[in-house]
């Protein structure tokens, strides 16, 4: 066995705020690892290097790979982060790192390390295992052994093995394989953090809140710049779009795992939470209406999104409800018109499946597989024909961007996307077309081309 990374530490609290620095990784859905890493840059600036705490630190992004970005900070940055981050999905410290062949190499690097210093054996754990071109027979008895070796560890030090909770635990341990390599984090975040804590009413398959965010940035849009959703659903896009404007903390209604491991200091946690809403109250002053707009065929929809969007302190946006094909700009002013219709659903027939069929239950995976390769029918075919005729006619100078697992929608708008941006909405493969809206462009293009 190979000499392994380590990071454990023994320094007390009162230092933690300033060293040492660890290793993180945050991961995020696949096709936002660039701005998250702007995002992680700007955490650093604004909220670490001028925390208002002794020695706040800094947060040094590093290298983006499918699905993540690493970055090297102190707890003040990992804190932040999962305050901040609009983006990530996680943030894990990286515990340790070490070469392996076998299940028993895993086991010997993973019992290596000081858990002892991290929680307690009367706190309940689970431990999750991903692997890319790992030579391990079983993935589950692998993740087995992960949990052994951290049971008996805890065991050997302190005299007892947490008990194992996979629903709610008060700590999560990642394992994570390549061909060759073991890598071990705790995690910090505890939820995923696209569940923000004002999310009730979800509506017909509901946009990630991570990805929404990940997706406003990708179009360029700045608070001030017109903002439209004609399909706003519960209210994602308007929601995330807002608390940006507004400078509202995604982290500011819900707690964290870092808050159960044993060098969470509370004072600190509250300081970082004080700025946080002092820079909000800031921004509320200084913003000027908001120019974020919604509608939606469905005034049932239209309900849950004005209740989403005041349990995340939005109370002011005008949302209409009117028929996608009938939208009108909001503002003479051009802007930015975003859009994720749901392919089949949300469209005349609430609930209709791939091929017309009612449907009263969720999807599973298998559904979203058949769903994405199913072929338009005619009541699908005439929407986005009137959609994007309404596009053209009435939204000169705008730019469309449009979240979609249909491929060919763009013949089916007949417009010529500007740029199309691979995107996974959980493990749906989907699109992020860009539309360049000019006057007098509407193209006589074969539906379905």
């Amino acid at each position: 066995m190979l000499a392994a990374y380590n990071t454990a530490f023994t320094r007390p609290k009162k230092q933690l705020m300033s060293s040492p620095l660890f290793d993180w990784f945050v991961p995020c859905p696949r096709g936002l690892e660039a701005p998250l890493a702007a995002e992680l840059t700007e955490i650093g600036e604004r909220h670490v290097a001028g925390a208002p705490l002794s020695g706040g630190g800094s947060l040094n992004v590093g290298a983006q790979v499918p699905g993540g970005v690493h970055f090297r900070g102190g707890w003040v940055a990992g804190m932040a982060a999962n305050l901040h981050s609009r983006i990530a999905s996680r943030v894990l410290l990286k515990v340790a790192q070490g070469a392996y062949r076998n299940e028993h190499d895993i086991y010997e690097l993973t019992h290596q390390q000081r858990w002892e210093q991290w929680f307690t054996p009367s706190q309940t754990m689970r431990v999750d295992l991903t692997a890319i071109k790992s030579p391990v027979k079983s993935l589950e008895f692998t993740t087995l052994r992960v949990k052994d070796a951290v049971c008996d560890r805890l065991r050997d030090v302190a005299g007892a093995r947490p008990s194992i909770d996979t629903a709610q635990p008060d700590v999560r341990v990642f394992a994570f394989l390549t061909m060759n390599e073991c890598t071990l984090y705790l995690d910090t975040s505890g939820e995923p953090l696209f569940k923000r804590g004002w999310r009730l009413d979800k509506g017909a398959a509901p946009l990630r809140e991570n990805l929404a965010a990940g997706i406003l940035r990708l179009t360029g849009w700045t608070p001030g710049t017109p903002l439209f959703d004609p399909m706003c659903g519960s209210g994602t896009f308007l929601a995330e779009a807002a608390q940006t404007a507004l400078n509202i903390a995604p982290g500011n209604d819900r707690r964290f795992g870092f808050e159960k491991l044993k060098p969470f200091h509370p004072g600190m946690w509250q300081k970082l939470k004080t700025a946080a809403l002092e820079q909000r109250r800031a921004a509320r002053a200084s913003q000027a209406e908001l120019s974020i707009f919604g509608s939606d065929i469905s005034g049932d929809m239209l309900e849950k999104a004005r209740a989403n969007l005041g349990r995340a302190g939005i109370t002011d946006l005008s949302l209409k409800q009117i028929d996608a094909r009938n939208m009108v700009p909001p503002t003479d002013a051009p802007g930015i018109l975003i859009a994720n219709p749901p392919y089949g659903e949300r469209i005349e027939v609430r609930g209709r499946g791939p091929r017309g069929e009612i449907r009263d239950t969720p999807r599973s995976r298998q559904d979203d597989d058949a769903f994405a390769r199913a072929q338009p029918d005619p009541i699908d075919t005439e929407f986005f024909i009137s959609f994007g005729n309404a596009l053209k006619q009435r939204f000169p100078g705008w730019r469309a961007y449009v979240l979609t697992s249909d491929r060919k929608l763009p013949g089916l708008l007949r417009l010529r996307e500007s740029t199309k941006t691979p995107l996974f909405n959980g493990a749906l493969e989907c699109r992020l077309f860009r539309f360049d809206l000019i006057a007098g462009s509407v193209r006589n293009r074969p539906a379905g081309e």
